[in-house]
């Protein structure tokens, strides 16, 4: 199974290889099933655990109006959390029951750790981990969520082992 999985627009890929298990497949398999479901661009599984990533990257050279993708917004927010829930169904079915992390890799024009750290703390307002403090005995349907550029990603001890880089 190819585990070297390239964005939309075929600038970035991400070398999945020492993951367990890894797909770029889910809006493949929503679009086949003909579900109204947002997905996901990736999802990764390691020893012990399943990271779900969504890739938005108006920063590239080329890019189609760049200054007009909005990530503070809360349509854009709140469309980036719908991917999270509605990519559960999917491992649901595949019965991928580790822990989930979900992690948005965010680059736009004059971004930097404050403004994703700001997106960071919205978007897990809207995540259920409040939910789970309150109802399921202990269960978990999110453990951790991050929101980092490419270099933070890259850099990051538990995600390096996945490296995003330029396509040749």
């Amino acid at each position: 199974m190819e585990k070297i999985f390239k964005e939309e627009n075929g600038n970035f890929m991400i070398d999945c290889s020492r993951a367990l298990w890894a797909t770029d497949k889910l809006h493949e398999q929503y679009q086949v099933a003909q579900c109204s479901l947002s997905d996901v661009d990736w999802i990764l599984e390691t020893d012990g655990k399943i990271v779900l990533v969504e890739y938005k990257n108006a920063n590239v050279a080329g890019a189609k109006n760049p200054g007009a993708f909005k990530p503070k917004e809360e349509k854009v927010i709140d469309k980036v959390v719908k991917k999270f829930y509605d990519s559960l169904h999917y491992l649901i079915l595949l019965g991928k029951t580790k822990p989930k992390e979900y992690v948005y890799i965010l680059e736009h024009p004059n971004g930097d750790s404050v403004s994703r750290k700001m997106i960071r703390n919205r978007m897990k307002s809207k995540l259920p981990f409040l939910l789970q403090e309150n109802v399921g005995e202990g269960r978990k349907l999110i453990e951790k969520l991050d929101v980092l550029s490419i270099d933070e990603w890259n850099a990051n001890e538990r995600y390096c082992e996945f490296p995003i880089m330029p396509c040749e």
